[in-house]
């Protein structure tokens, strides 16, 4: 069965150009054009995965994110946050409200979809551990991990001044990557900044991610974010 997202943006033309790409991923997705209609849609069904907008009218992101958070049924719902705010504090602001990815506009459709179905992964693969140790997820512990990394992304600066930086070797051409990445900036427009090709940022994006662990951007931004690798 097709995994059933919620996509909530204000812009129309996104909305559905995201919408079409998704269904064309084997996605079905549910559009709203604002949190409160989202909100209603949500009281009579589940979806697996929510994308949403951080700047939309009456009620924002943020706001609706925490909404999803104080409600028991949708604490470990998957959030992705879609925004044109892709500054590092829109960002570190988002993963302190729960949000479990950050794509910022313009964006790749292909990277929103293996980010889409990483976290599904995830969370199925979740469930599939708990059900087979015959146990429920544990939501204290998920509130727990968050906490952490809360703790981690606002400590950040303190971090980096008084603690000896994290051991990966960097070569300059990678950190400059990462910086960039780091800023909001897709391999097209990272190539133009460095007066490269796009294939070597994709090599540089690749080596970073075998460095340091992660399968995405949204990942390699929160690790160097935690780690204090960019500047």
């Amino acid at each position: 069965m097709s995994a059933q997202l919620l996509l909530v943006d204000d812009e129309p033309g996104l909305r559905e150009a995201v919408k079409d790409y998704l269904e064309a991923s084997n996605f079905k997705v549910q559009v709203a054009s604002n949190a409160s209609d989202a909100w209603d849609w949500m009281q009579q069904n589940n979806p697996d995965l929510v994308i949403s907008d951080i700047m939309m009218p009456q009620v924002d992101g943020y706001q609706f994110l925490k909404q999803l958070r104080d409600d028991t049924r949708f604490k470990t719902l998957p959030v992705i946050f879609l925004t044109a705010k892709g500054m590092t504090g829109d960002r570190i602001q988002g993963y302190q409200a729960g949000v479990d990815a950050y794509l910022p506009k313009p964006f790749d459709p292909d990277e929103l979809v293996a980010i889409v179905e990483n976290l599904l992964a995830r969370r199925a693969a979740k469930t599939t551990s708990n059900v087979e140790e015959g146990e429920t997820p544990d939501l204290a512990e998920l509130a727990s991990q968050m906490a952490r990394i809360e703790a981690l992304l606002t400590q950040k600066n303190a971090i980096t001044q008084t603690s000896a930086p994290f051991n990966i070797d960097l070569t300059p051409r990678e950190q400059s990557v990462l910086n960039l990445v780091a800023e909001g900036l897709m391999n097209k427009e990272i190539a133009r900044r460095l007066d490269t090709s796009v294939r070597n940022v994709e090599k540089y994006v690749s080596r970073l991610f075998s460095k340091t662990g992660t399968n995405s951007r949204t990942e390699l931004v929160r690790f160097a974010l935690e780690h204090g690798l960019a500047n």
